[in-house]
């Protein structure tokens, strides 16, 4: 370029720090609008300063800090690479963030499983290059395209949350997921193990089944001369081996006879064994050979049109891989900003436009609040981790009380580490002049602006408060740290220079230009000359520039020109330390004679300098500084606060709406999702108290099964009282009021339906007639209980059923066809097509094999219909027989009159 060449002759004069060079320089920096470069030149002098700016910002440390939340190689090598994709439009960087944020809801409900995908692109390229593939890279291309596939669908499955995945389901929903490519690969190959399957090919199919007979021969004759060969002394155990791809048998030197016209196809080291192969195995391994070499043909064929149509799809493919990529980085920006409490920021274009937000401040272009450096921060987290994980090791060495105490405050000293910093610029400004004391936080600060812009271009989060906005910037270009080179044969200064000469050259007006102690390490007065120079040509010609600056004279600028900002770091001459927090709008001293004093220098060269500030000041000026600084501080301590207290009952005014605001909008919804979770706890209820009654009862009937006729009462009083019990338990106190004088003075009468207080007031029926002891025996459902009489009311215009509908399930087991005379009771002689077994139209052994099986399943104590029916006799006559001898029929009752062609049986 020829303003390089002319700049570098320069520079290589032997006067490099004279006047004459000076303001050659100025003159060529105002030169540069003039100057013509090619297309192709500019860009790529664009490319590295931004790759020089990104190293001067450590963006390659924030990408390796992802690289723990990546789940696929892809995305692992590409964060260690520090070549995450940032945004190139102010589109591009909003949907990355929205990307963010769809991620980051989706990991809150269930993250994505990317396990089964794997970098196969250098296997499409070499598929491309025309070499064969194998099946392992094969199933790898399978188990890719069938994993992505399950992302996609994962993704579209999201039911009712398909709000939060729209932004992620944009990034797949182009692909070309080539279900027919894996579907041919899962037909062909089993991966699992690994092997081409019979299927893939007919001719492969007929291969092989041919060698396995051919196999098969050829083992059962080797097998067979083998064993000969044994029983004749000839091996000391049979032995069959392969040896030049043939099958052949062991055989000793000595008894090679016992193979007559065997071939020699190898011998042992020893030269004890032959390996011969008998004259009749010749021709079947020489078919054995023929078919694996066909075999091995056809597998290629079959590898080779799959390996094709893998390179024919390498478009597909590698589309599919940018975008998995593109999605995981998504899934990796989403966990950083869990790690680092990031918000999302508003990227805008111009002066508050952007994405609308309650409360936004459009008189600012930047807002960023409580921001602390990325890098600062996860330092101080894993400094923090290890720190408590080293004072949980040694706790037990320690009091518990100063244990705890130890950890809190270590907590809250990592907390406050980095600073927090406030970075507010005014719409309209153009340059802001940042000044103060060295070891202030001036770069670090700068820095911190600088790889917030390029995060929110990249997608990332940011470590701030509330809702930071910053305006989208096309290039971050930063001149930080000395470009020093004996190489070029550069000074500090010279190589400071350069560098901004290249920036103003491919600087635009949607630029942002960092430059760190601007004309620095030069005299002074032309030092100041120079920085207002190239500051009045970055106020016309980019979006925003922030310099550093010891140079009191550069804060004179905003007195003339309103788009120049000054900004101060704060330093407190109580502590003679600073405090990293930027005063906008104020102007900073250099602080440097009480910091070299608090540093411990000379005192007496100390007062030396002194007097010669003092010689350079007016009469009592630096007293009236002192106390203005003192009074501005003041001030804006006492506005801090306003703002602070302001602020704290804005966001207890906004809770309190947004949570009245929800209350109402989610009323209908709270009361269903209640009167639900309501009825599921009574269902749960009723459940677990029949699950009682039901043991109760079943313990009943065992008892009952074993019992004597004269212990029947006291066992359906027991299980009554029992029964009783649960469900009075179960109910409530005191749900409805009764009226007390109809229950004194009603007397329940045996059939009548009354409300029982004990069930909840439900309706139930009187099985018995009330006795002295003021208890009443009823019946609800299958259940019954005995009440107390004060716990029953009666029912308006009740009407008595028939007591014969309401027979108890307890008693109907006692009572029906129960005979005083005998010691056993069965159940209810009533056929049901539960206890019927109908043999019409089985053949004999049919019927025998199936009334086996129904009398060995029936329950104990009950009754079985067998139904056999006239006919010509055969099958009733096998019935009885079977009936006769069977060990669990207890009795049974031939055919009646009423009932032709049944027999009932009684079961033990």
């Amino acid at each position: 370029m020829e303003l390089s060449n002319r700049f570098i002759s320069i520079k290589n004069s032997p006067i490099l720090f004279s006047k004459p060079f000076k303001l050659n320089t100025l003159k060529l920096l105002f030169s540069l609008p003039n100057s013509t470069e090619s297309p192709s030149s500019q860009l790529s002098l664009s490319r590295s300063l931004q790759f020089e700016t990104l190293k001067a910002l450590e963006w390659s440390s924030l990408c390796e800090r992802l690289s723990p939340f990546t789940s696929t190689s892809m995305s692992h090598s590409v964060t260690r690479n520090a070549s995450i994709p940032i945004g190139k439009s102010l589109q591009e960087s909003r949907e990355l963030l929205n990307q963010t944020a769809a991620a980051l809801a989706v990991m809150q409900i269930e993250p994505l499983d990317f396990s089964g995908i794997d970098d196969i692109s250098g296997i499409v390229n070499s598929a491309v290059s025309g070499n064969l593939l194998t099946v392992s890279e094969l199933c790898a291309v399978r188990r890719t395209l069938r994993a992505a596939r399950t992302l996609f669908e994962r993704l579209k499955d999201g039911g009712d949350c398909s709000e939060r995945y729209i932004h992620l389901l944009e990034i797949l929903e182009g692909c070309n997921f080539l279900m027919e490519l894996e579907q041919k690969i899962g037909f062909c190959i089993d991966c699992n193990l690994s092997i081409l399957l019979d299927r893939a090919s007919e001719e492969l199919e007929i291969i092989r089944s041919e060698r396995k007979k051919n196999m098969e021969n050829l083992d059962s004759l080797l097998k067979g001369i083998s064993a000969q060969i044994f029983q004749a002394g000839g091996v000391d155990r049979p032995l069959i081996t392969k040896r030049r791809s043939r099958l052949c048998v062991g055989v000793r030197a000595s008894h090679k006879y016992l193979i007559p016209d065997g071939v020699i196809l190898d011998v042992s080291s020893s030269g004890v064994t032959y390996f011969m192969e008998p004259a009749d195995a010749v021709e079947l391994n020489n078919f054995e050979v023929m078919l694996s070499n066909s075999e091995r043909a056809e597998e290629v064929a079959i590898l080779s049109l799959l390996t094709s149509e893998i390179a024919q799809s390498v478009g597909d493919v590698k589309y599919l891989l940018d975008r998995i990529l593109e999605l995981d980085l998504a899934f990796a920006r989403a966990a950083y900003a869990q790690q680092i409490n990031g918000v999302h920021p508003i990227l805008t274009s111009e002066d508050c436009e952007g994405e609308p937000s309650i409360g936004v401040n459009c008189a600012l272009s930047i807002d960023i609040e409580g921001i602390q450096h990325p890098l600062l921060l996860g330092s101080s987290q894993r400094s923090l981790s290890e720190v408590l994980r080293s004072n949980s090791e040694n706790s037990a060495e320690l009091d518990g009380g100063d244990g705890v105490i130890a950890a809190e405050r270590l907590s809250k000293s990592a907390s406050a580490f980095p600073v927090p910093i406030n970075i507010k610029v005014e719409s309209g400004t153009r340059v802001v002049v940042i000044s103060g004391p060295n070891t202030g936080g001036k770069t670090a600060s700068m820095k911190t602006l600088g790889i917030a812009c390029i995060m929110s271009k990249a997608g990332l989060f940011l470590p701030a408060k509330h809702t930071p906005r910053i305006p989208w910037f096309d290039l971050v270009l930063a001149d930080i740290g000395d470009h020093q080179s004996l190489e070029q044969n550069l000074s500090t200064f010279s190589g400071h220079i350069s560098r901004i000469c290249k920036i103003m050259e491919v600087a635009s007006k949607a630029s942002l230009v960092l430059i760190d102690e601007i004309c620095s390490g030069t005299d002074p007065s032309e030092g100041v000359a120079l920085s207002s120079s190239i500051l009045q040509y970055f106020r016309d010609h980019v979006n925003l520039a922030v310099v550093t600056t010891h140079y009191a004279d550069l804060s004179l600028l905003k007195d003339k020109d309103s788009r120049f900002l000054n900004a101060a770091m704060e330093f407190s001459l109580e502590t003679l330390q600073p405090t990293y927090q930027i005063l906008w709008g104020s102007t900073g001293d250099s602080n440097a004679l009480s910091i070299a004093k608090s540093l411990g220098f000379d005192s007496n060269m100390i007062e030396s300098a002194q007097k010669w500030v003092e010689k350079l000041m007016p009469e009592k000026q630096h007293q009236r500084k002192g106390l203005l600084f003192r009074s501005l501080m003041e001030e804006k301590n006492r506005l801090e606060a306003q703002a602070t207290k302001a602020t704290f009952l804005h966001s207890d005014v906004m809770k309190l709406y947004n949570e009245i605001r929800h209350e109402a909008e989610d009323l209908d919804g709270r009361v269903i999702a209640l009167m639900k979770k309501e009825t599921q706890q009574v269902q749960q209820e009723v459940k677990a108290t029949k699950s009682q009654i039901e043991i109760v009862v079943r313990d009943f009937e065992n008892l009952l099964r074993k019992a004597s006729p004269d212990q029947f009462n006291s066992l359906i009083r027991k299980s009554e009282s029992a029964i009783a019990s649960i469900v009075e338990a179960q109910c409530p106190s005191d749900s409805l009021l009764v009226n007390q004088v109809d229950v004194s003075s009603h007397t329940p009468q045996f059939g009548e339906q009354v409300h029982v207080k004990g069930l909840g007031d439900k309706v139930a029926t009187v099985v018995e007639a009330p006795g002295n002891d003021d208890t009443i025996l009823v019946q609800y459902g299958k259940i019954r209980v005995r009440v107390k009489k004060s716990d029953i009311r009666p029912i308006q215009g009740n009407k008595r059923s028939a007591a014969t509908n309401l027979v108890p399930g307890l008693k109907r087991q006692i009572h029906s066809e129960f005979n005083q005379n005998e010691e056993v009771s069965y159940g209810p002689k009533v056929q049901t097509s539960k206890n019927t077994v109908d043999l019409r139209g089985m053949r004999v052994e049919e019927a025998a094999l199936h009334l086996d099986m129904a009398l060995s399943a029936r329950e104990p104590r009950s009754v079985i219909f067998v139904v056999h029916g006239m006919g010509t006799g055969a099958l009733k006559q096998r019935a009885l027989e079977i009936l006769g001898k069977h060990p669990r029929v207890a009795n049974y009752e031939p055919e009646s009159a009423m009932n032709f062609g049944c027999t009932v049986a009684y079961i033990n």
